[in-house]
């Protein structure tokens, strides 16, 4: 698989780090702001079938503006607050599934080019532990003005690794978002398997390659 590859890129929420070890701290944080929330995921599964967008942000606070009755800008600063920075303290008690890095490491130092690039903005990972210093890319899809599983954040990341999508593997937990993604737009697509799937080894067909554990990825990009 090595000589077809160029670059590898990842999710980072569920794919680098386990989402249970997420959602166990924020029951509590939900409640406070169950409100929130619900208007939330109501316009970001809007947004996930939404075209490209010139200011991503603007248009995420109007729907949110329109779904609350509240002003747009007052929209903007309150997504800001609690789902963008609000979060950020969790992810300092969280670690990466076991052999990651080192996976990364190891890709990066064989001449591979590192890409991440999430639904959601990655400083609010910080460092992504200690995974952003080994890329090449490290971009927010919200950035590129559409989420997942949009061809265009897929296409804006092919560019700026200066790679073709063919010579791309993109890695991700969802088949929809990540692997259907990555398809759509020409690269090959890695599926960690979480949950139920990995319990009963339930692979993804639509994917080039189903994983466990991170070493298993490693053998399969590299050896």
């Amino acid at each position: 698989m090595r000589e077809s590859i160029e670059a590898v890129a990842f999710d980072i929420d569920g794919t680098l780090y386990p989402s249970w070890s997420l959602y166990i701290q924020m029951p509590l944080y939900v409640l406070r702001h169950l409100r929130f929330y619900l208007h939330y995921n109501k316009i970001r599964s809007k947004l996930h079938r939404t075209a490209p967008l010139p200011d991503f942000y603007e248009y995420q606070a109007r729907l949110f503006a329109e779904d609350t009755g509240i002003e747009s800008c007052r929209a903007k600063e309150l997504i800001d607050t609690v789902c963008y920075k609000g979060i950020r303290k969790f992810f300092a008690l969280i670690r990466p599934y076991s052999h990651a890095f080192d996976c990364i490491k190891a890709m990066k130092e064989s001449g591979l080019k590192i890409g991440v690039l999430s639904d959601f903005p990655p400083s609010q990972k910080g460092d992504i532990w200690g995974i952003r210093e080994l890329c090449d890319v490290c971009l927010g899809s919200e950035e590129s003005g559409a989420l997942k599983p949009s061809a265009y954040p897929f296409g804006i990341l092919s560019r700026k690794l200066n790679v073709s999508p063919e010579k791309i593997l993109y890695v991700g937990n969802s088949i929809k978002y990540d692997v259907q993604g990555a398809n759509n737009a020409g690269m090959k697509s890695a599926y960690i398997m979480t949950g139920i799937n990995r319990i009963f080894n339930r692979k993804c067909p639509e994917a080039d390659f189903s994983f466990k554990n991170y070493r298993q990825l490693l053998n399969f990009v590299l050896k």
